[in-house]
């Protein structure tokens, strides 16, 4: 049964609980998780073109089904260099567009590519598109001002957002701060939050700055 809006992005933040816990519980690395990882990125492109997951398991090319009827090819890793996402030139002809998602170190989701499939094959080779031709170095992949928020809290100055794809955004008197994860570690000592996980590790900064916005609504 296909999921609505709703479920969708429920079954998203779900799945993201999910892989959080097994990176920062478990000790698995996301590169590890591929399935999960995958699910994530067709469970995104779903919320992000107001979709559907394809009508059948394993479809012909692609995974997603636009609200305007484009089939999509999803592609999800959480490598952070290296690496290529592979496709298959014998089912490129039911595809119209190809979106291509990372998760990246903060486990956020993101749009790595978002191109028609014609586009896309200008960019492939041997019918791989290299992750190295669409990665960034700085947030870019990331545009905030379309991604709903879901939560977020104040903390004297300070206010923190949490978006639909994990992001976690801290802005002091308005003003964004980058990076984000220095800052939710002097607000966590000020609200007496560990910053580390049950591991003992440092948690990243979607875990903490979730954390703290749960401690502070």
């Amino acid at each position: 049964m296909a999921l609505n809006q709703m479920q969708t992005i429920q079954s998203l933040a779900n799945n993201l609980s999910m892989l959080q816990q097994e990176v920062e519980v478990f000790g698995i690395a996301a590169t590890e998780i591929r399935h999960l990882v995958g699910r994530i990125g067709e469970l995104y492109s779903c919320v992000i073109t107001n979709g559907q997951m394809a009508p059948n398991t394993n479809e012909k090319g692609y995974d997603v089904v636009s609200s305007i009827g484009e089939r999509i090819s999803v592609k999800t890793t959480a490598m952070t260099s290296g690496g290529s996402a592979k496709f298959n030139s014998n089912t490129l002809e039911f595809v119209d567009r190809v979106m291509i998602m990372r998760i990246n170190e903060d486990l956020e989701i993101e749009v790595l590519l978002d191109a028609s499939i014609d586009n896309a094959k200008a960019l492939m080779h041997k019918d791989k598109i290299a992750y190295s031709k669409l990665l960034k170095s700085d947030r870019k992949n990331i545009d905030l001002e379309n991604i709903p928020v879901v939560k977020e809290a104040k903390y004297k100055n300070y206010k923190l957002v949490e978006h639909e794809n994990g992001s976690i955004v801290v802005y002091k008197n308005d003003e964004m701060m980058i990076p984000a994860k220095p800052v939710l570690r002097e607000i966590a000592s000020f609200l007496n939050v560990s910053i580390l996980n049950a591991n003992g590790n440092k948690h990243n900064t979607r875990t903490l700055g979730s954390i703290i916005i749960n401690s502070i609504v």
